[in-house]
């Protein structure tokens, strides 16, 4: 059985987006909540610098989908090329 190369770099790119979007938004309204994760997720991610603005969680939100759906097409690729 293969994975879907394409299909699984949009779910993981998706995924990954809305839960860094999510967090975000949540320490936005409840100032302290997820800070840790939030902290390591913006030393990661330029740009993501979350309680600043909502122009800095989407852009970071971006990088994180975009890293996302790198890593889901290469993880995909690798089972299918290790699975034959």
């Amino acid at each position: 059985m293969k994975l879907s190369v394409k299909g699984l770099a949009i779910t993981a790119a998706i995924i990954w987006g809305a839960a860094l979007l999510f967090m975000g938004g949540a320490n936005m309204m409840f100032p302290g909540y997820g800070s840790t994760f939030l902290e390591v997720m913006g030393s990661v991610y330029p740009g993501y610098q979350p309680g600043t603005g909502l122009s800095s969680v989407i852009i970071g939100s971006l990088y994180g989908a975009v890293d996302a759906g790198i890593g889901g097409a290469i993880f995909a690729w690798l089972y299918n090329y290790f699975a034959e």
